[in-house]
């Protein structure tokens, strides 16, 4: 509102500026023609006389300037300051909505697009709310100050002056839809664009492994011609745009003169009137102008808005019906548990039953695409059951406070996510305000210690994207460490320890049985050597449990269990 009040003041002094230039030409004419009449000629006096009016005027039009100036540092220091507030909130708004949201969302959007959307959308969107308002709310004020002025001076120039607008504004309704198509048109193709960079920048090493560079810059030069031409095809009509206003405005002035002239000749206007009426439309110049501009802008943050709005509307399917503070013990039990990837529609568990108790140890085993990993993906609840139950304490898993139930896990997934950050900051991640003996006893739990201490800065070492600067086993150790350091009541592994070799893994679980004690342990595995010492283990094959039970019975029974058990015996000893 004291932005709107700062244009329209800033405009008003702007009106003043012509009245007073129509004034000191008026003038300065009454004078030349009382004196021709008079047969007389201006002496020095009348000199200083006419001077010192033309000076007053000269004064009080930089004094218009100068508070016009001032107006419109405020005009801005409101309008554009504010707009960059909302930037911030929106930004902001957008991120957190994007971090409750699950991964159904994250695998059907990509991250380029993501990074578009809180970037580029927001920015558009921005330009909307700043220069677009601000010049718009200018022009709608200067057009209703300046039309009113020129109708109190004459009613027929002001007509005639005025007579290019009703083209202005059809050209304007037909500018306004093609450009909202085609800034539509951009936005999708930069987040594509966006994406495809993304992937490669990510995928970079894999790329150069098979050589496929060239491949992948024709690929990325193809999506950038198409965005090329899409900008250039709404080039094309704000530049068909800009010369049509141009030749608009000129119009106007030329219809200014001429009827002018003819208003003079009649004496019903000086030329005084003439020239402020130029002025006038001149001011309307860059108003008038920027119409086809602000067009653009609306329209471009009306498709920025809907893709922002898009995201903001999606609701996550896990939804955390509690707010309750309690301590989770580990009791848990899946009831004909059945799960369909939303994504695919392709079932991971069909009626999955068993039971683990508080303290006890659960391995589970199975072929690649078994189920394995869908049952910590149930358990941490980043899926929903599709049928069926789990229980958490003898509680459906729905009714417990997610927040409580994940700090209750020390979760440790296949594909270990390091920051890019120190190794000291990746371990305490897992615990806020860990000191460095907490860290460093965690690290030699998961048997990482050592080889952090050999690095140059030790824990102070930064890690490469996604820790790209350590090993595969490496990363997996210090992913473990994050997780254990947290004490929680369920330890939950899965498949972590597949890029460490026999020896590491069993000297991180001799180092596990210790801490796991009076813990409820769930292991994902595909080494025999991480079940010894489970109270149960099932087997897993196309999403269905085809064994249960302990080491010794499985390996006295016919089954997948005995088999790689068998396979595994059989390699230790070559």
């Amino acid at each position: 509102m004291l932005g709107i009040l700062f244009v329209v003041g800033s405009n008003y002094f702007a009106i003043l500026i012509p009245q007073q230039i129509r004034e000191a030409l008026d003038l300065v004419q009454g004078k030349i023609q009382d004196f021709k009449a008079s047969g007389g000629s201006l002496d020095s006096a009348e000199y200083q006389v006419l001077g010192r009016h033309l000076l007053n005027f000269g004064l009080i039009v930089t004094g218009f300037v100068i508070v016009k100036g001032i107006l419109m540092y405020f005009m801005r220091q409101t309008i554009i300051v504010m707009s960059r507030l909302i930037e911030y909130d929106m930004r902001k708004e957008l991120f957190e909505k994007l971090t409750t949201l699950d991964q159904t969302f994250y695998r059907s959007y990509m991250t380029g697009d993501i990074m578009a959307r809180i970037s580029e959308d927001v920015s558009k969107v921005r330009n909307y709310l700043g220069p677009g308002i601000l010049y718009g709310i200018n022009l709608v004020s200067l057009f209703a100050l300046t039309i009113y002025a020129m109708l109190k001076v004459d009613v027929t120039l002001s007509v005639f002056a005025l007579l290019p607008l009703p083209i202005l504004s059809i050209s304007i309704y037909y500018v306004s839809n093609t450009i909202n198509a085609r800034s539509t048109a951009i936005q999708k193709q930069l987040s594509k664009l966006t994406s495809n960079a993304q992937e490669t920048y990510s995928g970079i090493r894999v790329i150069k492994g098979y050589t496929r560079e060239e491949e992948f810059i024709r690929h990325f030069d193809n999506e950038s011609e198409t965005y090329k031409k899409l900008n250039l095809r709404l080039a094309k009509v704000e530049a068909y745009f800009q010369p049509l206003m141009t030749f608009l405005i000129s119009l106007s002035t030329l219809l200014v003169v001429v009827v002018g002239a003819i208003q003079v000749y009649n004496g019903r206007l000086t030329t005084g009137n003439i020239a402020e009426f130029i002025l006038y439309v001149n001011m309307l110049t860059w108003p008038v102008t920027a119409i086809g501009w602000i067009a653009s802008v609306v329209q471009e943050a009306e498709a920025s808005q809907k893709r922002i709005n898009e995201i903001m509307d999606i609701q996550p399917e896990i939804q955390n019906t509690s707010s309750d503070d309690y301590t989770i013990l580990g009791d848990i039990e899946f009831r004909n548990v059945t799960f369909v990837y939303p994504n695919t529609g392709i079932t991971a568990l069909k009626n999955v039953s068993f039971s683990i108790k508080h303290g006890q140890k659960l391995a589970i085993f199975g072929r690649t695409a078994s189920g394995k990993s869908t049952i910590s993906e149930l358990l941490t609840r980043i899926f929903d059951v599709t049928s069926g139950q789990i229980l958490i304490d003898g509680k459906d898993i729905k009714e417990h406070n997610v927040e409580i139930l994940r700090k209750s896990f020390a979760y440790v997934p296949q594909d270990a996510f390091l920051f890019s950050d120190t190794i000291e900051n990746n371990i305490s991640f897992g615990l806020e305000n860990s000191d460095i003996e907490d860290i460093q006893k965690y690290a030699s739990y998961a048997s990482i210690h050592d080889d952090i201490e050999a690095l140059t800065n030790g824990y102070k070492t930064i890690l490469g994207e996604r820790g790209v600067t350590l090993s595969g086993g490496q990363k997996q150790r210090v992913s473990i460490a994050r997780a254990i350091i947290k004490d929680p009541q369920i330890l939950l592994f899965d498949d972590c320890l597949s890029a460490v070799d026999t020896e590491t893994e069993e000297e991180i679980l001799q180092n596990l049985n210790k801490i796991s004690a009076n813990k409820t342990t769930i292991i994902v595995s595909h080494r025999i050597s991480s079940a010894k010492n489970a109270s149960k283990i099932i087997v897993l094959e196309e999403g269905k449990i085809i064994q249960k039970g302990t080491h010794n019975e499985l390996v006295n029974s016919e089954g997948y269990y005995k088999e790689l058990y068998a396979k595994q015996l059989l390699e230790k000893e070559m």
